[in-house]
């Protein structure tokens, strides 16, 4: 599946129709689910429907087992080694964002005008 053509709200309904079909394959009612993540199933519903919380979507692969799932979904990244080694040991905090020329020159006016 090309989840980069896709917009948003397509690719959470996917992730809830994926979740959807987990249940079914476990044999579980929609309600069973619900009530172990502690959802209506009106709530749950609308999870698998593609309007989940966030929160809820990791309670449901908790619930149907598949919490491992998570770590396919956003795996942990690590900075290069040359960037460790510029950190010298620190951890990053925050981005500097790019910055273009001109954004540099638009920085060195607005000082010259203090």
């Amino acid at each position: 599946m090309n989840f980069e053509s896709m917009t948003d709200q397509s690719i959470t309904a996917e992730i809830g129709r994926r979740i959807e079909q987990m249940r079914l394959e476990q044999n579980l009612t929609q309600q069973q689910v619900a009530d172990e993540i502690g959802l209506s199933r009106v709530s749950y519903r609308k999870l698998v429907g593609g309007s989940g919380k966030f929160e809820n979507i990791i309670a449901a692969l908790r619930a149907l087992g598949r919490i491992d799932l998570v770590e396919h979904f956003v795996p942990e990244t690590t900075f290069s080694p040359m960037e460790q080694l510029k950190l010298k040991g620190k951890q990053r905090q925050r981005a500097t964002g790019e910055h273009t020329t001109k954004d540099h020159a638009n920085k060195q006016d607005n000082e010259l005008d203090w």
